[in-house]
């Protein structure tokens, strides 16, 4: 996705929590020649999440996009699962869209997408599906209210995603037998690829589709059946 948006000149601000892999994709960055800044920063800390925005803010100036797409992949029923799906995936995005909706609106508008799963469109492992089922509630909501405001809410709900160093790609050498039955559940017959979600995120906070607001977008390649 960074990459998709810096191919359109895109200066961004980037975080993660594993300081190497935050420098390969830093460099990555530079090399299509936008401006970047790259800190690590645990989004589930609300002051860590709240030092690396202001210092983005500080250093472009203006925030015009917000892409949250952090996960904890609390796929545990307990204390700890829970824990980490609500305070990363739900309040992480909520925390971040709070500190970035005032820049907007005083720049004169902006967008805000949020990266939730098709999980959250139907049954799925507990916590991870209800955090992204909430996101999915909590983008509508924040696009009708900031409307007026010029700024665009969406959300994407990619289906089974596969990236070397992925929790699929993982899954295929230690579970072949879950990560078959994902495949055999998409009827495009294989999983997804981070670049075909990218497309669809830049498309969205671009003004080509200024006319969106509101809405959660799928894929999946058809993995999620349901009508809604």
């Amino acid at each position: 996705m960074d990459l998709g948006l810096a191919a359109e000149g895109v200066a961004l601000a980037i975080c993660a929590r594993r300081e190497a892999p935050l420098r390969e994709a830093e460099a990555s960055l530079r090399e299509k020649g936008v401006d970047v800044y790259a800190a690590t920063c645990d989004v589930g800390e609300a002051s860590a999440l709240d030092e690396f925005l202001e210092t983005a803010k500080r250093r472009f100036e203006r925030i015009d996009i917000l892409v949250n797409n952090a996960s904890g992949f609390g796929f545990t029923d307990d204390e700890a699962g829970w824990n980490v799906s609500l305070n990363i995936d739900l309040l992480g995005s909520v925390r971040a869209a709070r500190k970035a909706i005032p820049w907007m609106a005083d720049g004169g508008g902006g967008n805000i997408l949020f990266i939730s799963s098709i999980s959250g469109m139907e049954a799925g492992p507990q916590p991870y599906a209800a955090a992204k089922a909430a996101i999915i509630s909590y983008s509508k909501t924040l696009a009708l209210r900031l409307a007026k405001k010029k700024i665009r809410v969406n959300t994407l709900a990619p289906g089974s995603i596969e990236f070397e160093g992925g929790l699929w790609a993982n899954r295929r050498v230690n579970n072949p037998s879950l990560y078959n039955a994902a495949v055999a559940s998409i009827p495009w017959g294989r999983l997804g690829t981070p670049e075909e979600v990218a497309d669809l995120a830049v498309f969205i906070v671009s003004e080509r589709a200024g006319w969106v607001t509101g809405d959660c977008i799928s894929v999946d390649g058809g993995q999620h059946k349901g009508n809604l």
